[in-house]
């Protein structure tokens, strides 16, 4: 005797070897023995065999016109042998019961289950809208044939055009796009960033890096809505200073300035005075949301996105010739000894004397017109000369906190663009890169001022118990990263007991937001906690931090990004085929003249430091990838071994990493620095 079961949705039959009360224990034509419950066999026959009989329901099962069935099945429960005699014969065989059971369990949107065997026929409306859903699965899967056919053949759909970005970093896995994409790579054997630019839908490499960073950061553009910037009420008193700011010419969001009183007195007030939308801007105001939307602004050769709209920017900007209102600090020190012996925060209208572009004066204010070496003839050069003075006592001293002094063993790059103008780069300019190296007078004159100043205010505000946006780095020891938080800690790389970032409120949000916990500060003092912005253990605190540091190590990411298509551009301009290079680990090497990190073959077995020259054997502007390999060794084994090791290795950082399973590819890009204070 032979059986038909059902096991586990699956139609098996065989041989009954034994039959119990509650089971049978059936042999299957594999050999294989299973045990059965009888309540799950459906059929017993001593004739066709197992296989004819499932061969030939298969069969029939395929004849059944399941629109013709469902006419014919009673609107009660019934089961599958009862279907078989009314659709074929009132005597259906075992064949025909067989295929009728087969045929309605493939059949749920026209038969429901309602259990071993049995079936109820579904409503109307359920079976009519379950065959729309198939006929629009048919549809979709012919059009994904279409577009995987056209896409293998070179040529891009128009529909996938338009999502190349979301297909790629952000896809819908069952989309229709994304499924023909994979479909495409898997035949023509491509990866997905390949196929699309063989098929036309990538023509610009800048545009693509472009608008990808845009997708993913600015879905809605990068325009601002319109907002007029709010009036600054307070009665601010007038300060006896003549300040001055120093930043690049390209700079519109003049942050900060300096001023120095008290020169040849024996006691030098020296001031650091900073731009205070904080006074006009409030928490949760139309302009505040803006800011808070984009946290930062995004810097990139040529361009940029401000955090604030420009009419905005402009209302509260360090412009010179204009008593600007800021949050100034003042920090009365010993003339002689730069001992530090006051420190008092004001709210007042500080008037800009000048606004000095340090890319103009680099080479006119240097170390030796600063310290007396060389005549100083330029505006500001006592007081400059005090600022430099005092920089480089802040930074001994720093460095004596540190434990161990800061190198500046890398140049700066400043990128500019020709005939861009105010208009966005697309791509196609030409590119010029010079070098500015780190550490220049007019750089530390600024760099410690802002650090003077951030430190202090984070101590003001731990004094007055008003919580505020600290960094943090608990030791130099390598992994050790900064850390935001509300509480001050000590920050081991800056060397100092405490560090905020309140002196780029135009640019930063937590600088806003700090300059805010400090104007409540500078107004009630020690009771300032009671009416301040952000209370202590202020939920909304830690969600600025932790959407601050998500969208600016994003930009960050994108400017690094960017500067290296650039990079590659330039080497393209110029036609430079070779570069001399210094190894940093396991074939990566440094471009001695250029802000680019990359691969050499054949530089894997060097020691690091060693001085080479490698040829470049090919660029790629959509991936970013650099294909070098080693020409010559320039140095000997002893120059490698005993070079300077103050800085880290940077691993080159991924700039197009898709979101695609097919063949993804991960490009490497070359690290930078932030975009500095004083960045366009």
């Amino acid at each position: 005797m032979f059986a038909l079961f059902e096991d586990a949705g699956k139609f098996l039959a065989g041989r009954v070897m034994s039959e119990a009360e509650s089971s049978m224990q059936i042999e299957l034509d594999s050999g294989k023995r299973v045990k059965v419950k009888s309540a799950n066999v459906l059929l017993k026959f001593d004739k066709p065999s197992p296989a004819e009989l499932m061969a030939d329901g298969q069969r029939l099962a395929q004849e059944i016109d399941l629109d013709l069935a469902w006419e014919f099945a009673p609107e009660t429960e019934f089961g599958f042998a009862d279907l078989a005699r009314d659709y074929f014969d009132v005597k259906a065989t075992l064949s025909q019961q067989a295929g009728a059971l087969f045929r309605l369990f493939e059949a749920p949107h026209y038969f429901r289950r309602m259990g071993r065997g049995q079936f109820k026929k579904a409503p109307a409306d359920i079976v009519k809208a379950a065959l729309l859903g198939i006929e629009r699965k048919k549809q979709i899967a012919a059009q994904i044939e279409e577009w995987a056919t056209e896409l293998a053949a070179g040529r891009c759909p128009a529909p996938i055009a338009e999502q190349i970005y979301r297909i790629l970093f952000r896809p819908d896995k069952n989309g229709p796009e994304y499924k023909a994409l994979v479909e495409a790579a898997r035949r023509s054997q491509k990866a997905p960033l390949d196929l699309l630019k063989d098929a036309g839908a990538i023509t610009s490499p800048y545009q693509f890096h472009w608008k990808r960073f845009l997708f993913e950061h600015f879905p809605k553009g990068t325009g601002f809505p319109a907002l007029s910037a709010p009036a600054i009420k307070d009665e601010l008193p007038l300060a006896s200073v003549r300040a001055f700011s120093i930043d690049d010419s390209a700079t519109t969001e003049i942050d900060d300035a300096l001023s120095v009183q008290g020169l040849g007195t024996g006691t030098v007030v020296f001031g650091v005075h900073i731009a205070a939308p904080g006074l006009a801007i409030q928490p949760d105001s139309p302009v505040d949301k803006v800011a808070r939307d984009r946290f930062s602004t995004v810097y990139m050769p040529g361009w940029k996105l401000t955090m604030l709209p420009d009419e905005v920017v402009q209302a509260y900007t360090l412009i010179e010739g204009r008593d600007c209102p800021a949050v100034s600090i003042y920090l009365t020190l010993d003339e002689a000894t730069l001992e530090i012996t006051g420190r008092e925060t004001r709210l007042e209208r500080v008037p800009i004397a000048a606004n000095l572009r340090h890319d103009k004066l680099d080479k006119v204010i240097t170390d030796a017109t600063l310290t007396g070496a060389e005549p100083a003839d330029y505006d500001f050069a006592p007081e400059l000369a005090f600022a430099y003075r005092l920089a480089r006592d802040l930074k001994a001293k720093r460095e004596v906190v540190r434990g161990k002094p800061e190198t500046f063993n890398r140049p700066d790059y400043n990128f500019r663009l020709e005939c861009n103008g105010d208009h966005e780069p697309d791509g196609s300019e030409q590119v010029s890169i010079g070098v500015r190296q780190r550490g220049a007078a007019l750089d530390l004159i600024v760099a410690e001022a802002m650090i003077l100043a951030n430190s202090s205010w984070g101590a003001y505000l731990a004094e007055c118990g008003v919580p505020g946006i600290y960094r943090s780095q608990a030791s130099l020891a390598p992994g050790i990263k900064v850390r935001m938080g509300t509480k001050p800690a000590p920050h081991a790389g800056m060397g100092v007991s405490q560090y905020t970032w309140a002196t780029s409120p135009l640019r930063r949000y937590v600088d806003l937001v700090n300059q805010w916990q400090i104007i409540a500060c500078a107004r009630h003092g020690r009771t300032a906690a009671l009416v301040a912005p952000f209370k202590p253990k202020d939920a909304q605190l830690f969600s600025i931090i932790s959407g601050f540091d998500a969208a600016y190590s994003a930009y960050n990411g994108f400017q690094s990004g960017i500067e290296r298509y650039w990079t590659l551009r330039y080497l393209k301009q110029q036609g430079i085929t070779e570069l001399t290079a210094s190894v940093m680990k396991e074939g990566l090497v440094r471009a001695d003249d250029l802000p680019l990190v990359f691969r050499a073959l054949g530089c894997e077995q060097l020691p690091r430091h060693a001085h080479v020259k490698v040829r470049i054997t090919g660029l790629d502007e959509l991936t970013l990838d650099v294909h070098a390999s080693l020409i010559e060794r320039l140095d000997t084994n002893d120059a490698a071994q005993d070079a300077g090791d103050a800085e880290e290795d940077e691993e080159p950082s991924g700039v197009l990493t898709l979101a695609i399973d097919v063949n993804a590819e991960d490009a490497a890009g070359a690290p930078s620095e932030p975009a500095p204070p004083g960045a366009a």
